[in-house]
């Protein structure tokens, strides 16, 4: 009896032993599955940054060098710290956002390198989350410390993540993209250059006094200017038609004195004084004979 008893305890000893070996192999294995993407130390520093903290700590380890500039490293980046904000907000332990990180960048690389469609792709996640929820089941797929709600939470994350929007994420890999084109060659046509500084203003926008005083060109100015642009267009020409003692500028008053301008001016002052006198004299009889028709009238009425 003795005996019996004792091989009963020895029996009973060693199904203890083989159940805490299986569960620190089942221990081993979930931890392993857990940090296949970012170790335990990663994990809990993250844990205690902000979300920038968390942003610059995923893009040094996922090296992401060009993410201002890069559509798919931009991509990337937001991946996984949409992941990792969600699930620290769902409070998931160390070793569940481990696991959940490991997930995501799991279904991410079977589009990437594997090019797998979204119906296998979608078999991946369900052969990843079989086992959750049973005991001593023979179907594993290494993410038994996740809970049914939390399998349930995280099949919804990723439906509304990465399946929704999975046509964008496979060409995103997979399509070659056109550089932005952000500049263009314009061909501009300039105005003539003016003498001033700026052109002139409109006569409209200005006072007609002070257009004419400071603007206007008298018809001595406009003929100089249209002499020296023939003069830039054809001074060949110019040259070789015109002597050179043509082209020199001769003094209009020359040859006439003082007394004979003098006398000049006198006559055309008298002139045009005559003029004037003989004008006023005809409007004033003109008056007057409009004013006796109208004592006339008067008187017979």
């Amino acid at each position: 009896m003795a005996t019996r008893a004792a091989a009963a305890a020895d029996r009973e000893r060693g199904s203890v032993v083989s159940m805490l070996q299986d569960d620190d192999r089942i221990n081993r294995d979930e931890e392993e599955m857990a940090w296949k993407f970012l170790s335990l130390a990663e994990i809990s520093i993250m844990l205690e940054q902000d979300i920038a903290g968390v942003e610059k700590s995923l893009e040094e380890f996922l090296n992401l060098k060009h993410r201002l500039t890069s559509l798919t490293e931009a991509a990337l980046l937001d991946y996984y710290v949409s992941g990792f904000w969600w699930a620290k907000g769902l409070e998931f332990s160390s070793v569940q956002i481990g696991g959940f990180l490991t997930l995501l960048n799991l279904l991410l690389d079977n589009l990437e390198t594997y090019h797998m469609s979204l119906e296998e792709n979608i078999q991946e996640l369900a052969s990843a989350m079989a086992g959750i929820g049973l005991s001593n089941s023979e179907i594993s797929g290494g993410f038994e410390f996740f809970t049914i709600d939390q399998a349930k939470a995280i099949i919804n994350y990723v439906k509304s993540s990465l399946f929704q929007h999975y046509t964008l994420y496979k060409y995103l890999f997979h399509s070659p993209r056109e550089e932005l084109v952000i500049g263009d060659e314009k061909v501009v046509e300039l105005v003539k250059p003016a003498k001033t500084p700026f052109p002139a203003p409109l006569e409209e926008g200005l006072a007609s006094d002070i257009y004419s005083k400071f603007l206007a060109q008298t018809p001595g100015e406009e003929e100089e200017e249209e002499e020296e642009e023939e003069a830039t267009k054809e001074p060949e020409r110019v040259l070789a038609e015109a002597p050179a003692e043509e082209q020199g500028t001769v003094d209009p008053l020359m040859g006439y004195t003082v007394g004979d301008v003098r006398l000049l001016l006198g006559q055309l002052t008298n002139e045009l004084i005559s003029n004037i006198q003989t004008e006023i004299y005809e409007k004033l009889q003109m008056q007057e004979d409009t004013y006796s028709m109208r004592i006339e009238k008067l008187k017979k009425a």
